[in-house]
This record gives C-alpha cells, sequence and structure tokens, in this order.
C-alpha cells in the first residue's frame, strides 16, 4: 500500500512538474515555487521544456509535404537575415550591451521586431548575454563548450530549467520599462502572430498572385518553421562554435575566437574575441577587411534617426590588435593588396568537426556541479565597478541606464 501511494505521488509530482512548465510557454514568469528555486535547479534537460523545440524542428518536415517554389523558398532565406539583423543589432548590441541609443518607442519597436525572432523576449536574452560575459567559460557560464560540451552548448542549456527565468535585478536598465516587462513575460505572443502573418501572406499570394505557384501552406513550412530552425542553429553556434573555432587576436580570459565563416552566418557576430576584448562597441568587426553586416545596417539605420549614438571602437584597443603576435597579420591586412583573407578561416573548416568532438569527450557532462550557494551565482551587474569586463583589461561593457531617450 505504501508503494502505491509513493508512486502515486511521484507521478503527481511530475504532473505537477509538466503543468508548470507548459503554463511557463505562455506567461513565463509564472513560478508558484519562486524564481529563485528554478536557478537553484541542476543542469539538466527538462524534456517537456524540449516540446516547442521538437515542433519547431518537425515543422520543417511540413516542407517535404507541400513542395516548394522560387517564392517561397527566397522569402525564408530573406527572412532569415531579416531576423538574424534582429538578434545581432537588437537583441545582442542593443539590449545587452546598450551600444548606441534611442528612444523609448524606438526601443518598443525594437523589442517587437526582436520577438520575431522566436528567442525569447528582449530581458531574458540580455540577462543571460551579460551573464555570460560576467563568467565566459567559467563553471558558472550556462553554455560554454569548454565546461559543458558542444551540444549543451549549443541547444541542451536552453532546455534546462534553471536557465529559464528571468532575473529581473540583473536587467534594471530594462525591467524599469512595463512595455518591455510584458512582452519579455509574454515572449510568445509575437512569434506566435508571425507564423500566423506569414501564413496569412502565403493565403493572399495563393489567392490573389496564383503565377508565382506559391501556396500559403509552403510559406508557414519555408517561411517560417525552415526559416526560424535556421536562425536558431545559426544564432546558437555563436555560443558553441565560436569558443571552438577561429583565431584569437586579443588575449581574453576566456577561449573566444573570431571566424570569418561564423561572421558570414551570422551578420558580424563571428568577430567573437574582439568582441569580448572590447563589448561596448557597436561593431564587432573592428577593422575594415572584418565584414560585419549587422553594423552596416545599424549605420544605415542611424540616418534614418531612429537610433543614434554609434559607440566606435577606441585607437586604444585597435593599436592593442596591432602589437605583439598580431602586427604581420594585422600590417598584411592593411596593405593595400592584400591577399584572400578568407583563406585563415576557411582552412580551418576540416578540423572543426574534431575540435567539436574533442571539447565534447573531454570538458564536463552537463550536469557537471557548478559552484554552490545560490541564485547569487548570477551575480548582480550592479555590483560591478565602473568599466567591468570579462576581459583581460577592463572596458565600459555597460553603459548607464540613460541610453534611452
Amino acid at each position: 500500500m505504501a508503494s502505491i501511494i509513493s508512486r502515486a505521488s511521484r507521478a503527481a509530482a511530475r504532473l505537477r512538474r509538466a503543468g508548470i512548465a507548459i503554463v511557463h510557454w505562455f506567461d513565463t514568469d509564472y513560478a508558484p515555487r519562486g524564481a529563485d528555486k528554478l536557478r537553484t535547479a541542476p543542469d539538466q534537460v527538462d524534456w517537456v521544456r524540449c516540446i516547442p523545440f521538437i515542433i519547431l524542428h518537425a515543422g520543417c518536415l511540413g516542407a517535404l509535404w507541400t513542395g516548394w517554389s522560387p517564392f517561397a523558398v527566397g522569402f525564408s532565406v530573406a527572412f532569415y537575415f531579416v531576423r538574424m539583423f534582429a538578434v545581432t543589432g537588437i537583441y545582442h548590441r542593443y539590449f545587452s550591451h546598450k551600444t548606441y541609443s534611442t528612444s523609448r518607442v524606438g526601443q518598443f519597436l525594437l523589442a517587437l521586431w526582436g520577438g520575431t525572432t522566436v528567442q525569447r523576449g528582449p530581458l531574458w536574452w540580455a540577462y543571460h548575454h551579460r551573464h555570460h560575459h560576467q563568467h565566459s567559460d567559467e563553471p558558472e557560464d550556462a553554455h560554454s563548450p569548454h565546461v559543458h560540451g558542444f551540444w549543451w552548448s549549443h541547444i541542451g542549456w536552453i532546455t534546462c530549467r534553471r536557465n529559464f527565468p528571468t532575473d529581473y535585478s540583473k536587467v534594471r536598465d530594462l525591467a524599469k520599462f512595463p512595455e518591455l516587462v510584458l512582452l519579455n513575460r509574454f515572449d510568445t505572443v509575437i512569434p506566435i502572430l508571425t507564423g500566423i502573418a506569414v501564413w496569412g501572406l502565403g493565403w493572399m499570394l495563393e489567392t490573389f498572385v496564383p503565377s508565382l505557384g506559391t501556396t500559403k501552406w509552403q510559406m508557414l513550412w519555408w517561411g517560417f518553421f525552415v526559416s526560424t530552425t535556421a536562425l536558431f542553429h545559426g544564432t546558437c553556434s555563436i555560443n558553441s562554435l565560436a569558443h571552438l573555432m577561429g583565431r584569437r587576436r586579443f588575449k581574453t580570459t576566456d577561449d573566444s575566437r573570431n571566424s570569418l565563416i561564423l561572421a558570414l552566418i551570422t551578420l558580424g557576430e563571428g568577430w567573437h574575441n574582439n568582441h569580448h576584448r572590447y563589448q561596448s562597441a557597436t561593431r564587432n568587426g573592428f577593422y575594415w577587411w572584418e565584414i560585419d553586416p549587422t553594423y552596416y545596417g545599424l549605420k544605415l539605420l542611424s540616418w534614418t534617426g531612429l537610433i543614434w549614438g554609434l559607440k566606435p571602437v577606441p585607437q586604444s584597443i585597435l593599436d592593442e590588435g596591432s602589437r605583439g603576435g598580431h602586427v604581420t597579420s594585422v600590417a598584411q591586412k592593411s596593405a593595400p593588396t592584400h591577399g584572400d583573407f578568407s583563406y585563415a578561416t576557411l582552412k580551418r573548416v576540416v578540423p572543426t568537426a574534431a575540435a567539436m568532438a574533442v571539447a565534447t569527450a573531454t570538458v564536463a557532462p552537463a550536469d557537471a556541479p557548478v559552484k554552490t550557494g545560490s541564485p547569487a551565482v548570477h551575480n548582480d551587474l550592479a555590483g560591478r565597478p565602473q568599466g567591468y569586463s570579462a576581459s583581460a583589461t577592463p572596458t565600459a561593457a555597460y553603459p548607464s541606464e540613460t541610453a534611452c531617450g
């Protein structure tokens, strides 16, 4: 009898946890046991949290059923880059680092744009990214491939219960805006509306422009599911691959690296070592030959007046990158007729798979213990001295809360 009661109790507990996880899909601030309790959970996969990712990836199979059309595939590619710009130029370079300024209305519009990426809310994104910079490649880093392994750093950490809640005390500069908190709390609303809008566009094309051969279901599968899945993995490649492949110009305290390949995939985020050396610059490609489409787009956007105050890379940082062991490579790139700048990165494509395997095999498992104590392991940015940076030399990593006009 006691064993039956025990099994029933365990089953009820599992159902309760599953119910909470499902409610979380629609209200991310719902935490009946407290968000602090969630943040002390062990590093392990929450399988209920995997359901949205399974649905997202399974949705790509719909393209096999509907077939394709040039417009649907072209829209999928274009929508990938439009939203990749939102990830890199908005969620990363604005909400996480405040590398430029905008008005409160502009900030809200940027947050709406970012919501179409299906990468949670702007405050959650900024909170976790700032925490990453504070503890890059340390045990507290939620997605370091050197600590947790490649696959955990790429996708596993997002399914972990401890990484789900947003710690608003760590993003006070953003949490003072109720409209941003609302978007962050109900972060599934914009993605759902985006999917409906893409399907609606397909219906209009199918109804009014049948010559395109595009159907509403082609647009849903290609324009939303395929594009969003590619966007997700493109973004996550920075968490995983950007700490495994590429070159290190600056001697930072982590293993961040620069990669042209990743820069092309992510519109400039591949210059990860540059970014970890100086986080406050609007551009990640510090030198003119380092392709950074996100910066070019932000520069164009600044001409409209929607954003302003793009922060440059200090000359001292540029000089630092030109000194020591880097002087030869930097001088070669600065020459009037330089060689193929892609060779150094492209020749590393083959060893990349081996690097991933080695990193996964040699680092601690996903459930490796982290520093104990309490949720305080996610240190408060406000507790850092002005100009704190995770890099070897302090920089003005996180500007004051007055960036939003």
